[in-house]
């Protein structure tokens, strides 16, 4: 594999996790804890599978500019801004989540999961946006 697929693949793992998420969310609004735990579970690699690619890719290839001067670049940043910072202010407080929950204290894993759940979400699902709009577009 040439290691600019793995812009690909970062948005496939990306989207993966989105999934998963919803999946779990549903889940654990049904009443079905195992399902929730198995889907989250998923996420939770799907992330870290993420973020290994990511790593690995922008190691090899640096900065990618993004490729348009036009109405674009603003509607861009305006999502690769965001995404960024929330990406990096959400990792410890997954890894609180999993603690939590493995630690069974779920009435504050539901409390945090309040918060943490809908920026997981947007920085998942602006991953595979951003790649669209950097590659694909």
């Amino acid at each position: 594999m040439e290691i600019e697929n793995l812009a690909s693949v970062n948005a496939v793992l990306n989207g993966c996790a989105a999934v998963m998420l919803l999946m779990g969310f549903v889940k654990i609004k049904a009443g079905d804890k195992i399902a929730h735990r198995n889907f989250m579970v998923s996420a939770l690699f799907f992330a870290v599978l993420f973020l290994t690619s990511y790593l690995i890719y922008h190691y090899h290839v640096g900065s990618v500019p993004y490729p348009y001067n036009d109405w674009t670049r603003a509607v861009y940043f305006a999502i690769l801004i965001p995404h960024v910072v929330l990406a990096g202010l959400n990792v410890p407080f997954i890894i609180i989540l999993v603690y939590l929950a493995m630690k069974k204290k779920f009435e504050n894993h539901k409390k945090l999961a309040h918060w943490v759940f809908p920026v997981w979400m947007y920085v998942s699902v602006t991953g595979v946006v951003i790649y669209l709009m950097n590659y694909v577009l």
